[in-house]
């Protein structure tokens, strides 16, 4: 047996601020064998449409790229993730299994497997929190075992645990030796020898008008974008402005929205926040704001994310503790079907629906008006209904 050390990409599709990759690369003696497996749940591919597909094979083409510099490949395969670990223990004898914690508990029956997979073969297992700013259980911890109710009560906490961890350092791939999978992989799984295409996976376009906008997946791409975001916010800065600007007055132009690439990972939350943290310091001469006005959307992403971790009906209303029973009436004839598509007959929201299946993506005011028109400001239907359509068109939709 060989040995050899494990990075599993589920979100987390970055080199730049992952501790995982530099835990599994700590032993550069034994194979390096970076892996996604398309088990039709990771990176929230149970529900997905073409947008967020091609974004996502867009996200491990990028990292495929990177690799091949370093004269290796991202392993891309079909399976379970238990099943594909405890076949390369059995090739290799592989020591160590590194991957980014996801922290909603909907990944909770997947990761057990592994764990449990690892624990009977003798492979360690090392989760890494870099999704989140700060650790969901911790901030739990910190509220006394229960999580943060209300957003105030979340700054609270967190500001009682301290400022989140800087990004990891940088990678160095001198002298990493990649491993390849043998034949025998290529029999048992279905092993792919380039990044597929939407619609190899079974996944087709479901309407022809894409539009001059076109967000693009991936690291390299993110982290240019980031960069562009942070040159308009020093200007905002400057002005003598807290909030970093949300809009774009180019209606026809990029996007300059970065959740997409903060909900696949491609960037990491923790640059971006004290990218941004330390631009204001930089512009104000050390002075510094309160954290919630100049980072307050990641702040309410945290908030959110932490809220959910232990609560697996969190996207539901029945057996959600912290949901409002609602009697919703059950959709009649095709107004859930003429919501979905644009077709209400009420402009601002038809847009809005278009836009979301043509480009992926619509900003948080608008989702506001069409989700409000969805339940309590028109058809009083289930906010269910809206969650299901979000996850499979969105972008940037989280569990």
């Amino acid at each position: 047996m060989l040995g050899g050390n494990v990075l599993w990409f589920r979100h987390g599709l970055r080199l730049h601020d992952n501790p995982a990759l530099l835990n599994a690369l700590e032993d550069k003696t034994a194979p390096f064998f970076p892996i996604f497996i398309f088990d039709g749940e990771t990176a929230g591919t149970k529900l997905v449409g073409y947008n967020r597909m091609r974004y996502l094979l867009e996200a491990l083409d990028d990292l495929d790229n990177q690799f091949q510099k370093y004269g290796g490949r991202l392993i891309l395969l079909k399976g379970k993730p238990n099943v594909v670990f405890k076949r390369l223990w059995e090739e290799f004898g592989i020591r160590r299994l590194c991957y980014e914690q996801d922290c909603e508990p909907v990944w909770r029956e997947r990761d057990d497997l592994v764990k449990e997979t690892c624990r009977e073969v003798g492979v360690s297992c090392l989760e890494h929190v870099s999704h989140t700013l700060w650790a969901p259980d911790s901030v739990i911890s910190a509220n006394g075992g229960i999580p943060p109710l209300t957003y105030q009560m979340f700054l609270h906490t967190v500001a009682t645990i301290g400022d989140p961890p800087r990004p990891a350092g940088g990678v160095d791939f001198c002298d990493v030796k990649f491993g390849t999978l043998p034949e025998c992989f290529y029999q048992e799984f279905t092993v792919f020898d380039k990044v597929p295409k939407p619609e190899e996976l079974g996944i087709f376009l479901e309407n022809e008008d894409i539009r001059m906008i076109r967000w693009v997946g991936g690291e390299t791409a993110a982290l240019k974008q980031m960069q562009q975001r942070l040159s308009v916010e020093y200007e905002t800065f400057c002005k003598g402005s807290y909030l970093p600007t949300h809009g774009n007055p180019d209606l026809l132009g990029p996007p300059i929205s970065l959740s997409p690439a903060l909900r696949f990972g491609c960037l990491s939350v923790r640059k971006f926040y004290w990218s941004v943290q330390d631009l204001y310091r930089q512009v104000h001469q050390g002075q510094m704001s309160s954290t919630h006005f100049i980072t307050g959307q990641l702040i309410w992403r945290e908030y959110f994310y932490t809220m959910s971790v232990n609560n697996p009906n969190y996207g539901q209303m029945a057996g959600n503790p912290i949901c409002l029973d609602i009697p919703w009436k059950e959709p009649e004839g095709d107004e859930l079907e003429r919501w979905k598509a644009g077709m209400t007959g009420f402009p601002f929201v038809d847009a809005a629906m278009r836009q979301l299946r043509t480009e992926g993506w619509v900003h948080h005011a608008v989702r506001n008006t069409v989700a409000s028109f969805l339940t309590r400001g028109a058809l009083w239907l289930s906010w269910e209904h809206g969650l299901q359509h979000f996850l499979k068109y969105l972008l940037d939709a989280d569990w």
